[in-house]
C-alpha cells in the first residue's frame, strides 16, 4: 500500500494506460481524480477501479486537456475534494493518422500536438504550481517510443512525444529542489484501443495479422499489458521512487535498443 491515502489525477482516465494506472493506484490505497474527454469511459473505468479497490475513492472530471479553463477546473475540483496534489499522471494523448510527413496535413499535425503536448503543458502549468507550494509531488508524463527515436508516417505523434521528453527533462531541473520529482515513461506497442485503432488503419480487417508482424522483430515479440505500464507507473508515483528524476524510462520489451 505504498500510495495509501495519495491523491493522483489522471488525465486519459476513461481507457487504455490511464484505466490500468488507475486500478494499480487505487490498489495501493490512492484516492483517484480521472478526467477524461468521454464520460462514458469514465464511468466504466470507475466500475473497474471499484472492482479491484471497493473502498477507493474516485472523481470523475469530464473536460478537455486542450483547454486551458478544462485543465484548471480538473485541477480545482481535486483540490477541493482532496486538498492536495500527490500525483500526477499526464496521460493523455492521441496518435493521430498514420502518413508520410508529406501528406500529413497541417490541420492533422496541429490537433495531435494540441493533446500530446499542449495538453501534457497545461497539466504540468497548473499542477506543478500547486506541488511546488506544498513542496512535494510526484509528475508521469506518458511520452512514447515514439519520443526518443523515429518510427515513421507519424509525424505529429513522434514530434509532440519528443516534446513530451523536452518538457520532462526541462521541468525536472527546475521542480527538483523543491521537493517534485518529474519523469517520463515511453511505452512501446501496448495493446490498448488506440494502439488497436492504429492497426486497423494499415490493416482494416486483417489488422490482428499485422500486429503480429508488427511485434515480430521486438525482443520479446508480444504486446505490451497495460497493467504492466500501470504498474511502472504506480511505482513512479510513490516516495518508493522519490530519488528518481528527469529520466525517461521506455517499457517497451527492448524495441527501443534494436533499432
Amino acid at each position: 500500500m505504498a500510495l495509501q491515502g495519495a491523491s493522483i489525477i489522471i488525465t486519459g482516465g476513461g481507457a487504455g494506460l490511464g484505466a490500468a494506472a488507475a486500478v494499480a493506484v487505487a490498489k495501493q490505497g490512492a484516492r483517484l481524480t480521472l478526467v477524461d474527454l468521454s464520460e462514458d469511459g469514465l464511468r466504466a473505468v470507475e466500475q473497474q477501479v471499484h472492482e479491484a479497490a471497493p473502498d477507493a475513492e474516485v472523481l470523475l472530471v469530464t473536460a478537455d486537456v486542450t483547454q486551458e479553463a478544462d485543465v484548471e477546473r480538473y485541477v480545482t475540483e481535486h483540490l477541493s475534494a482532496y486538498g492536495a496534489i500527490d500525483g500526477f499522471f499526464n496521460n493523455a494523448g492521441i496518435e493521430g493518422k498514420q502518413n508520410l510527413t508529406e501528406d500529413f496535413t497541417n490541420a492533422e499535425f496541429q490537433k495531435v500536438l494540441a493533446v500530446n503536448l499542449t495538453g501534457v503543458f497545461l497539466g504540468m502549468e497548473k499542477v506543478l504550481r500547486v506541488m511546488a507550494e506544498q513542496g512535494r509531488g510526484s509528475v508521469v508524463n506518458t511520452a512514447s517510443v515514439g519520443g526518443i527515436r523515429g518510427v515513421g508516417n507519424q509525424s505529429g505523434y513522434a514530434a509532440a512525444k519528443h516534446g513530451v521528453v523536452g518538457l520532462t527533462r526541462n521541468s525536472a531541473i527546475e521542480y527538483g529542489t523543491k521537493g517534485v520529482v518529474i519523469n517520463a515513461i515511453a511505452p512501446g506497442a501496448i495493446m490498448t484501443p488506440m494502439v488497436e485503432g492504429s492497426l486497423r488503419q494499415i490493416g482494416g480487417d486483417d489488422w490482428e495479422a499485422v500486429g503480429r508482424q508488427f511485434v515480430e522483430p521486438n525482443p520479446m515479440q508480444r504486446f505490451g499489458k497495460p497493467e504492466e505500464v500501470g504498474a511502472l507507473v504506480a511505482f513512479l508515483l510513490s516516495n518508493e521512487a522519490g530519488f528518481i528524476n528527469g529520466t525517461v524510462i521506455p517499457i517497451d520489451g527492448g524495441q527501443h535498443i534494436k533499432y
